[in-house]
């Protein structure tokens, strides 16, 4: 008698949701690499030792990943990247919107869901190995199903070939940005009046006046990168504004 299939989609894919969620270059270019190999058929799969997480002993392999846990691995492992915060290893999705966002969910006869087949593949596989790490979230109420907090690993993006090296370049990168933005965007406000008290002064008086907001406007930090050059520049934009707000008054 032939066996009956038990998988209920043999070919799962990650679709993402609708309302699609802004994602990094650094991201963009994850999946990109993800999807260009066989992340179940990586030589890391074979050369890496399972390992139980619970207790540290090594699991016995006996065989390759079978074809139907190889296929929910390479839609998962795209799920997790988008919604992986490069920021705090966190993916922010849980384990059922992966199942349901990869095809991967069940449902029995009487409609009750079932996302066995991705925590299986998160529990006996992928956290074993090493690609990811689990933390469960405690709840105040019982619960047969115990949700988890998952977080990826270096060794993660080591299944398609992106080293450690390349994920702290993006962050020194990343952060260096931001740094520099919050600075640019910073803008002096000055009240109406301050504006009719300044226009009756000479220059060298205004340029004085904005220097000192500048320097009570930013942290200490932040003129130290801005720099002495970056300063005058910032006081001669300044000096400008007002120059034009001068005239519109007179006006």
């Amino acid at each position: 008698m032939p066996r009956k299939n038990y998988i209920y989609n043999p070919k799962p894919v990650f679709n993402p949701p609708k309302n699609k969620r802004k994602i990094s270059t650094f991201i963009c270019y994850a999946m990109k690499k993800a999807s260009e190999i066989d992340v179940a058929r990586s030589n890391l799969n074979y050369t890496l030792l399972l390992i139980d997480p619970k207790t540290g002993n090594i699991l016995p392999r006996f065989r390759r990943l079978n074809e139907h846990r190889a296929c929910a691995m390479r839609a998962i492992v795209l799920a997790m990247l988008y919604y992986f915060d490069i920021h705090s290893n966190l993916v922010e999705a849980s384990i059922e919107k992966l199942a349901d966002e990869c095809g991967l969910s069940t449902f029995s006869d009487s409609g009750n869901k079932s996302i066995t087949r991705v925590s299986r593949l998160i529990n006996d596989f992928l956290e074993p190995m090493g690609f990811v790490r689990c933390k469960k979230i405690k709840r105040k109420f019982v619960s047969n199903y115990i949700p988890k907090k998952i977080f990826l690993t270096p060794m993660f993006f080591m299944l398609f070939n992106i080293s450690q090296s390349k994920i702290n370049r993006y962050l020194f990168k990343s952060k260096k940005m931001s740094q520099n933005l919050k600075i640019t965007e910073k803008k002096i406000f000055i009240s109406f009046s301050d504006i009719k008290v300044m226009s009756r002064l000479d220059e060298k008086s205004i340029r004085k006046k904005i220097l000192n907001a500048l320097i009570n406007y930013y942290t200490a930090s932040e003129l130290t990168k801005i720099g002495p050059k970056g300063l005058k520049k910032r006081i001669d934009i300044e000096y400008n504004n007002l120059c034009k707000l001068f005239k519109k008054i007179k006006k």
